[in-house]
């Protein structure tokens, strides 16, 4: 018997792709040290999805952009952020630095969706509130890891510090990462009021 992917199961078979993703990218990465504090915050928000799963479901759209921030950050994690294979995009962009990190900031603004997925679903807020809230909530998050990582690398210090803070020499890289997360914010709310009907999202 085929097996078939549905809209009915894809939360479940997108679940069951990253936990074999992440398995495999646990084995052997670049830092050990690095990787434990880069997958706390992915084995957090991946096993809260699982747990909410049956008090609430969100749209395949919604759990499809957060997949893209888990699969993101895992690779990362594997190869620590400033040394991801991601030469061709920096020499596309004319640039010195390795910008998978920034990509992956501006993913993490993908949370927004489901954020104003729930409160529209719950009918917690109207439109005005739910598009502030997702956006200040992505905001929030930002500045948060930003300290986060600042602690860390002051707490870790060495090697490893540094390779989680990512900065790679650039002393405006916590401001840049919160302006990527927050574009990412931007863009996935215009998504959502634009095409979340047609998504079944609203």
């Amino acid at each position: 018997m085929r097996f078939k992917v549905t809209a009915e199961n894809f939360p479940l078979v997108l679940a069951a792709v990253f936990t074999v993703f992440f398995g495999l990218l646990a084995i052997n990465p670049v830092s050990r040290a690095v990787w434990i504090a880069e997958v706390i915050p992915v084995a957090f928000v991946f096993l809260l999805l699982v747990a909410t799963y049956r008090w609430f479901r969100f749209s395949n759209v919604a759990y499809g952009l957060m997949a893209v921030w888990l699969f993101w950050h895992t690779i990362g994690g594997h190869f620590t952020f400033a040394n991801v294979p991601f030469g061709w995009i920096s020499e596309l962009l004319g640039s010195q630095r390795n910008h998978f990190d920034r990509i992956g900031h501006f993913s993490v603004g993908f949370y927004a969706y489901p954020m104003a997925e729930l409160f529209i679903r719950r009918k917690l807020a109207g439109p005005i509130v739910t598009t502030f809230f997702g956006l200040f909530f992505i905001m929030s998050i930002a500045a948060g890891y930003e300290i986060i990582e600042w602690w860390y690398a002051v707490a870790e210090g060495g090697e490893a510090g540094i390779e989680f803070l990512g900065s790679q020499g650039d002393i405006w890289d916590a401001q840049k990462d919160m302006l990527a997360d927050t574009l990412g914010a931007v863009v996935t709310l215009i998504l959502f009021w634009v095409f979340g009907k047609r998504w079944g999202s609203r």
